[in-house]
């Protein structure tokens, strides 16, 4: 049986962008075409970003947001980017382009409440049933992960930062 899935990679550990970055990339090495939407990644500038280059028209990578939204001192503004990229990751799961869709950072949108929970678990249920999307971030509300196919949680045990090494480029970013 083949069965579009909705996998998310939750929980405080590292790796989850990394690890829908490797499912893009597998798909790209397929030939399937992967929409890759940043939802708070904002100006940072990451390595993924010119990586994903190297698959130039199979993985179109969008960074949407302006920065990391729990430091926000424009809540509002921040909902009304996250609205307008949810928005945009709609079009790009109706356009029938995509295998795979990547909401990366989204559960940050329905933890703060820029989005309602169930309206968007809603829209996810009508996809094509052959299409899969991938939700990462921390906070992943109960709903989502019982909607959820595949439900991965990254735990962080030790992380080098408690030791005062601070984030690296190709590790953290």
């Amino acid at each position: 049986m083949q069965k579009g899935l909705l996998i998310v990679y939750t929980g405080d550990g590292k790796g989850k962008t990394t690890a829908a970055l490797g499912m893009a990339m597998r798909a790209a090495g397929h030939g399937l075409p992967v929409c890759f939407v940043q939802f708070i990644k904002g100006s940072w500038h990451y390595g993924e970003l010119e990586a994903v280059k190297r698959f130039d028209g199979l993985i179109d990578l969008h960074v949407m947001g302006r920065g990391f939204t729990w430091k926000s001192e424009d809540r509002e503004e921040d909902a009304r980017l996250a609205r307008q990229a949810w928005d945009f990751a709609c079009q790009a799961v109706d356009s029938g382009r995509y295998h795979t869709v990547v909401l990366d950072e989204f559960t940050y949108l329905l933890h703060y409440g820029m989005l309602a929970v169930e309206p968007c678990l809603e829209f996810l249920a009508r996809r094509n049933p052959d299409q899969h999307v991938v939700i990462t971030g921390r906070y992943a509300p109960e709903a989502l992960i019982g909607a959820a196919d595949l439900v991965t949680e990254m735990r962080m045990i030790k992380h080098p930062l408690k030791s005062g090494v601070r984030a690296q480029r190709g590790i953290e970013f």
